[in-house]
């Protein structure tokens, strides 16, 4: 059966071959960076929750070493019209896939089918960026590194902020704030619930710079015990715009680096946080759109 190994093993070939380039280019530090991820991939499940510590601190040690180049300036542009199509291929491929294969569930895990259709997507985007734009052969690998080497140590700070909001949800955090909530809503109040459990979303998301994160604490809080076990609510909705009121709080933080600091520096815009100030409009009216959403839909 084909599951999350697959994806674990297409993103570690990519990291593994990144590593392999930037030491052909002397580029030693983004590419023991590079090599530790490679390695988080291949080997994550077989070293052990010591090794796997380890692994992290050295990935801290070294992107916080100064040491890390960015990225080389690309020799040349690839035509916009082909390309903007062939990046298509990858949400297309995904959502076609994860469609067909929950029906296949003796070839493809369902519980994995999104992620396996996406990395299948993007190898096939590869392939057929290969066919018609005719690149050198490891262009698309180069150019992948240099994205990379551009945001640094922000690329991995989804996956260590959602780790965070996993460790906050073991250590009994969500219990602590759904004792607070509960003591600040009036008794039987929905609309209370639902704006407590969608500002929690954004605020927390807010702090921790990344939803998945928030989630965790706020779906113990409230989410589950008020929003679907005491109100009747589906957990479907209540997940899916939860996670929306929290990617609100994600266009408003510095502290998601990835999404609003690191775009301000490769643009180099003057206002270090104009990201933020220019999404500020979008995410505040939307914001309070999912919470009537989830009202709406609970009530």
């Amino acid at each position: 059966m084909i599951g999350i190994g697959f994806v674990y093993l297409v993103a570690g070939s990519f990291f593994a071959t990144c590593a392999l380039l930037g030491l052909v280019d002397r580029r030693w530090a983004n590419a023991l960076f590079h090599a530790l991820l490679a390695t988080s991939f291949f080997a994550g499940d077989r070293i052990g929750d010591l090794g796997n510590g380890v692994l992290v601190l050295a990935l801290v040690a070294t992107a916080t070493s100064g040491r890390m180049r960015r990225g080389e300036p690309a020799d040349q542009v690839a035509p916009r019209g082909p390309l903007l199509m062939l990046a298509l291929v990858i949400p297309a491929t995904a959502l076609g896939g994860t469609l067909l294969f929950k029906q296949m569930p003796a070839l493809i895990d369902p519980a994995q089918a999104t992620l396996v259709a996406l990395a299948i997507g993007v190898l096939l985007a590869l392939i057929l960026c290969h066919l018609f734009l005719r690149p050198a052969p490891l262009d698309g690998i180069r150019a992948g590194r240099r994205l990379l080497d551009e945001i640094g140590w922000a690329a991995v700070m989804p996956q260590l902020l959602a780790s965070l909001g996993a460790v906050f949800a073991l250590a009994g955090v969500g219990d602590v704030v759904g004792r607070l909530v509960g003591g600040a809503i009036p008794a039987g109040s929905v609309f209370g619930a639902v704006v407590a459990y969608g500002l929690g979303m954004a605020l927390f998301t807010i702090v921790m710079g990344n939803a998945f994160a928030a989630f965790p604490v706020m779906a113990a809080a409230v989410g589950i015990p008020l929003l679907v076990h005491q109100f009747g609510g589906d957990p479907a909705p209540v997940a899916a715009i939860g996670m929306l009121a929290g990617f609100c709080g994600t266009l408003l933080t510095p502290m998601a680096a990835n999404f609003n600091i690191v775009p301000a520096a490769l643009l180099e815009l003057k206002d270090r946080y104009g990201v933020i100030r220019a999404q500020a409009a979008t995410a505040l009216p939307l914001l309070l759109f999912n919470i009537l959403l989830l009202w709406w839909v609970i009530r």
